[in-house]
């Protein structure tokens, strides 16, 4: 079906916005304080996806934890991977161990600044921050110039990253296909950056949110939205700001478990494979 640009298309459900994701794509995921599509990411491992590239921004947490765990994950490209409180992230730690994952390291405004680089529409953007860090010596591809405009003024371009997919959950979606985000500025950019863009949501609200001043400041608009599908609790055991807090003890639970290859198993076995009601 051909659909206009800014036509958001609405899914049945989780699972069906995991069937969107192709093998290796290369997916743009918020931190665990943003609303993660856990449930997505739950049916991406149900599905067997492979061969994923996952871009932190600026920090991975749970969600990569599980992808890189259940083989799904080829290289991460990140600042952290991190489970907050709860430790390390194991599975990502053992994959780091063991050589069966690529990571490259960045650094949060190298990729907040290379995301702006695409939503602005230019190859690159000026930065300054990175400037006496190791990271750009063993970075061939990051390049630093002097400033054109003053002698003796170093200065740092952030390539443009352009994910292939942005996935992310939101407290609410409505009739016209905008998502509504809050002051979790990095979902926009995610999207606004990413070739597709696709999102679970808590609640559905009639009518355009656009339309409402008080609510528009925190919309998506559905021109940068793929698609939309429902998800009650979809950020579970993470959370969403207004409607249900994170499951710390869910969290600790995991952690203790994911530390050896069959306690991460069990794990996957009970609250992955299985239907949970959290």
């Amino acid at each position: 079906m051909n659909l206009p640009a800014n036509e958001t298309r609405f899914l049945a459900d989780a699972a069906a916005l995991a069937r969107e994701i192709p093998n290796g794509a290369c997916i743009g995921l918020p931190p665990d304080y943003s609303p993660v599509a856990m449930e997505v990411v739950r049916a991406l491992i149900r599905r067997g996806a492979k061969d994923l590239k996952l871009l932190g921004v600026p920090v991975l947490g749970l969600c990569a934890d599980l992808l890189i765990g259940a083989g799904c994950v080829r290289e991460v490209e990140t600042s952290a991977v991190t489970l907050g409180e709860a430790g390390l992230a194991p599975r990502f730690t053992d994959a780091v161990e063991k050589g069966t994952l690529k990571v490259i390291d960045a650094t949060c405004p190298m990729i907040h600044t290379g995301l702006q680089a695409t939503e602005k529409g230019v190859p690159f953007m000026p930065l300054r921050g990175v400037l006496g860090s190791d990271l750009v010596k063993h970075h061939p591809d990051w390049k630093t110039i002097d400033n054109p405009y003053a002698q003796g003024d170093p200065i740092l371009l952030a390539q443009a990253i352009v994910p292939d997919v942005a996935l992310f959950h939101a407290r609410w979606a409505d009739e016209a296909g905008n998502v509504w985000v809050g002051r979790r500025g990095e979902l926009a950019t995610i999207a606004h950056a990413s070739k597709a863009c696709y999102v679970s949501y808590e609640e559905f609200k009639k009518g355009d949110m656009l339309e409402d001043e008080l609510l528009a400041p925190g919309c998506i608009g559905s021109v940068y939205v793929t698609a939309v599908a429902s998800a009650p609790r979809g950020a579970w055991p993470l959370g969403v700001p207004g409607a249900y807090g994170i499951d710390d003890a869910h969290l600790l639970h995991y952690a203790r478990l994911a530390k050896t290859a069959d306690g991460f198993r069990r794990y996957l076995d009970e609250f992955v494979f299985k239907t949970v009601a959290a």
